[in-house]
């Protein structure tokens, strides 16, 4: 009787292993992100579209905020009022970690 529950065991030992493997995999494994890439990413207009040369809107978003795009007019489809202006207004109040502004112009 007692061997019918013999899979029972193996599998619920498995599965704790396995969850103790995900979670010490987890905190060694994350990969940090910059939090203002998404408030600048919403900013943008968010029709991937690639004219800026870029692969999509969150590339252009993390490159503004690298120093690696220096002028915004490289997104074809924004528009200065409706979403440069925006963007400018947030990097001004939310600077580098080390305390430099974003260099990046309309």
């Amino acid at each position: 009787m007692i061997e019918v529950l013999y899979p029972f065991f193996v599998l619920g030992l498995l599965g704790i292993l396995l969850g103790i493997v995900l979670s010490v995999a987890k905190q060694y494994l994350t990969v940090e992100e910059d939090p203002r890439i998404d408030q600048v990413e919403k900013l943008l207009p968010n029709y991937n579209c690639g004219a800026c040369g870029t692969p999509g809107c969150r590339a252009f978003a993390t490159g503004i905020l690298n120093g690696e795009v220096k002028n915004l007019s490289r997104c074809k489809p924004g528009k200065a009022e409706k979403h440069f202006n925006p963007i400018l207004e947030f990097l001004k109040d939310h600077p580098n970690a080390d305390g430099s502004k974003v260099d990046v112009k309309i």
